[in-house]
């Protein structure tokens, strides 16, 4: 939990950073970009719930 609040805090602070000094924002632009971004935090994290600790999927399958 308290990596999802200081995730959500530094995002905040990163966009709260880009548009106080006018700099562009490091997220798509585009709401298909940010979909993206999103399908692959979320298989990130599925991936790491359903893999063994401390394995990968090439590991799991060498013969």
């Amino acid at each position: 939990m308290t990596a999802a609040i200081v995730g959500l805090l530094l995002g905040l602070i990163v966009g709260a950073g880009c548009r106080f000094f006018d700099i562009p924002s490091p997220a798509p632009p585009r709401l298909i970009g940010a979909c993206l971004l999103l399908a692959m935090t979320v298989g990130f994290v599925t991936a790491d719930h359903v893999l063994p600790t401390g394995k990968t999927i090439v590991e799991m399958y060498k013969p």
